[in-house]
């Protein structure tokens, strides 16, 4: 018997993957469906390059739309709670300096589901979440990257 994935994520970020659910259903959905409407009046199908990328479109929104919808529905909201602390959590945004001279950087620490490394946050998944998470402010952490082994002092948790 499987159980299915839990999605930790904060309640902004549910908010986000509904947004693009309804975006995908209300919009989305009739735009691909109008491209296949017009790619079939050209005709023979079997060689129409319009229709094929209206088709692979469609199987991609609707694959997107399930995969949100499991998402939502499997959500797990991070509380203000379970973010307080003096050590790392999910759902903190923690400062760390690359030792022994690199610059700081800031990251919020996030569920998969809402992880985005361009604006700053990191799934919980990753290699430097999982180094990080139950470290305090001042420790030095040793974090295994894909490009080698890093250590980071960590300067602040909020």
């Amino acid at each position: 018997m499987s159980t299915e994935k839990v999605f930790p994520m904060t309640q902004e970020g549910k908010t986000k993957l509904e947004q693009e659910l309804e975006n995908l259903k209300t919009v989305k959905r009739k735009e691909v469906v109008e491209r296949i409407k017009i790619a079939r009046s050209f005709g023979d199908l079997s060689e129409n390059s319009e229709y094929d990328s209206a088709k692979e479109e469609q199987a991609f929104v609707e694959g997107r739309i399930t995969t949100l919808e499991n998402m939502i529905r499997n959500a797990k909201i991070i509380t203000e709670d379970e973010m307080k602390g003096d050590a790392v959590s999910l759902g903190s945004t923690v400062t760390f300096m690359e030792l022994p001279d690199g610059e700081e950087e800031t990251y919020s620490i996030v569920g998969s589901a809402e992880a985005d490394p361009f604006e700053g946050k990191i799934s919980n998944d990753s290699p430097i979440a999982k180094s990080l998470i139950g470290k305090k402010v001042g420790e030095e952490v040793s974090v295994q990257t894909p490009g080698g082994e890093m250590s980071v002092k960590i300067t602040s948790i909020n």
